[in-house]
């Protein structure tokens, strides 16, 4: 079996390793299906361990799809003087662009303008001179780190620009405001698809995964962890099998903000784990391309945050805000103040200031931040923490997306020494499924959309989301020509493309295909809503799903996008969160408000009322 095969994350694929869980024990069982967790499975599973992962909800359904789309270095990072950081990250920023997963991950342009006057949202030096050579001279040690570090640059060198040439290369720059640029580059991601790639090859080297699948419990025998109590939220209500104990002999917690989950789960044994985390709330709007005219991405500096203008597809995404958020942490809510401040900052900068009539989309998310004295979350560590609170116990936690395969494969490391015989981590050098022969498949496109009678256009977008996982697509298209259309309401989709969710990447909701294994909750107007029958449709046909499922489940997504829209109305984090838990999750999760999970059904969804 190839391991493209056995890296299928089917429906049958589920039920087979739902059943292992049950029935085996395994070395490892990671909690958490973010790029940590996902990152450490597969570091497990390369070594050889017999490795499960469980995750909640969908794979990367909390930070790791909600994050600013960069695989970066942290260039701030040089300014705090936090040089292994930067280190650390350009070496990961490197593997990923060049070996790991050059289809996901690719140079982005990014502009650092150099201020002309006090006032245009950018930290001040006296002088354009002195502007020039402390911008410069940031950006150049960013670019030697590289070189020397980088594991295979993968990424152009910087460039000084006079204030000409940036007017060139972004004319919405207002020109008052500067006085020239620096560009330089990092890498973009689809972050949601790397987490689904990096789960796929985990199951490729023999790993059980199982999203829907909720860690409810741990297992003890005295004084030692030996595994799990899951509960799988897609069994029936009543179903005497939804819950069930999966036996390890360590189990590894990457769960990013829920880590204080993992702590009350501790509190009966009278242990506290050693590690705080703090969650800090980042806010994303996302506009059409045509609202700013630029070839390169910004980086402004704010009073409180770095502010990234990043090209995206057909769309830029403005963001981000850092603050404190104590509220539901499953779907963190944009309030309008949030979104004030990101127009109010990005307009500082544009000749044509945005307003709330350009937002397509917009979008939270929680960052998963080592907590410390500080009273800041813009102040709190970047860098993570690895701590073994009980016997076959190990907490993971903190760090950034950029850096998760250093965080899996030093977890993991503690896992080996504990377990004995495992080899050491390979992850460095073992490229995600699609990166295989990539360079070549796009250099032959042309070639490949002709074999499938195919467009090349419709080639290249493949290719850039799935690699060489393309030719799955293709054959799905020859096997029926009907999913080459393009998807109701978002024709930079193809409905091939939510066939394939749902038979091989472990989509088993709407939500799961709109939100994240594509992005067409925010990047249309109408946040998917116009697209949610036929998706639900195209879905229903490889889940078997008749006709009152798909109805669910459209009324489900719609509720969702509809208490979103409201938050985004309210003035402040607490309205906006309230409003956003209008909608129930379609996993079910009645357990989160203190409901019998297998109690009655819930009602029909009804829109949130309107506030008034």
């Amino acid at each position: 079996m190839s391991r493209y095969v056995a890296g299928q994350l089917s429906p049958q694929r589920r039920a087979a390793d739902l059943r292992r869980l049950r029935s085996e024990r395994f070395d490892v069982l990671v909690i958490g299906g973010g790029a940590t967790g996902a990152g450490a499975a597969l570091d497990a599973a390369s070594r050889g361990l017999k490795v499960a992962l469980v995750e909640a909800r969908d794979f990367a359904a909390g930070t790791s799809s909600r994050s600013s789309k960069l695989i970066h270095g942290g260039l701030r990072y040089l300014e705090q003087l936090e040089f292994h950081l930067v280190h650390e990250a350009l070496t990961e920023r490197g593997l990923l662009a060049t070996r790991l997963a050059p289809h996901l991950v690719r140079p982005v342009p990014i502009l650092v303008p150099l201020p002309s006057q006090p006032g245009a949202g950018l930290r001040e030096l006296p002088g354009r001179a002195w502007r020039r050579s402390y911008y410069g001279l940031g950006v150049a040690v960013y670019d030697v780190f590289a070189g020397l570090f980088g594991g295979g640059r993968g990424m152009p060198l910087h460039r000084h620009m006079t204030r000409e040439t940036t007017r060139r290369v972004f004319p919405s720059l207002r020109p008052d405001v500067v006085s020239g640029a620096i560009r330089y580059y990092d890498g973009q991601v689809d972050d949601a698809r790397l987490v689904v790639n990096l789960v796929r090859t985990a199951a490729s080297q023999g790993a059980a995964v199982v999203s829907s699948a909720r860690a409810v419990g741990l297992v003890r025998q005295a004084r030692e962890v030996t595994g799990v109590r899951v509960r799988d939220m897609e069994a029936p209500a009543g179903s005497p099998d939804a819950e069930f104990e999966v036996r390890a002999r360590t189990v590894i917690a990457a769960t990013g903000v829920w880590s204080d989950d993992m702590s009350r789960l501790l509190g009966d044994a009278g242990l506290r784990p050693g590690l705080r985390v703090r969650a800090s709330k980042g806010v994303h709007l996302v506009v059409p391309r045509s609202a700013i005219t630029g070839d390169a991405g910004l980086i402004l500096r704010t009073a409180t945050s770095v502010l990234f203008v990043i090209p995206w597809g057909g769309h830029w995404i403005i963001g981000t805000t850092d603050t404190d958020w104590q509220l539901d942490r499953s779907h963190p809510a944009a309030s309008a103040r949030d979104i004030a401040y990101l127009l109010d900052q990005v307009n500082t900068v544009l000749d044509r200031p945005l307003t709330t009539s350009d937002i397509e989309g917009v979008y939270a998310g929680l960052r998963p931040l080592l907590s410390g004295e500080a009273d800041s979350t813009s102040k709190l560590s970047r860098e993570h923490a690895v701590i073994e609170p009980m016997l076959g116990l190990l907490l993971v936690a903190g760090g950034k997306y950029t850096t998760y395969r250093v965080m899996a494969a030093d977890v993991v490391d503690r896992a080996a020494r504990r377990l004995g015989g495992a080899r050491p981590s390979r992850t460095a050098d073992l490229p995600l499924l699609g990166a295989d022969g990539f360079a070549a498949m796009w250099r032959d496109r042309a070639d490949l959309a002709r074999r499938h009678a195919v467009q090349v256009g419709v080639v290249e977008h493949l290719l850039e989301r799935y690699g060489t996982l393309t030719v799955d697509l293709l054959r799905l298209i020859g096997a029926d020509p009907l999913l080459a259309s393009p998807l109701a309401g978002a024709p930079e989709y193809l409905a091939a493309e939510v066939a394939y969710a749902a038979g091989s990447e472990g989509a088993l909701h709407l939500d799961d295909v709109l939100t994240r294994r594509t992005r067409i909750s925010f990047e249309t107007a109408h946040r998917g809503a116009e697209s949610a029958e036929h998706a639900a449709e195209v879905m229903g046909a490889v889940l078997g799903w008749n006709a009152a499922v798909r109805a669910r489940e459209v009324e489900h997504y719609l509720a969702r996008v509809e208490a979103e829209r409201q938050s985004q109305r309210m003035p402040d984090d607490a309205t906006a969160d309230a409003a956003r838990l209008g909608a129930p999750d379609v996993r079910g999760f009645a357990a989160d408000r203190g409901e019998d999970p297998f109690g009655p059904p819930v009602a029909p969804l009804r829109p949130p009322a309107t506030s008034q």
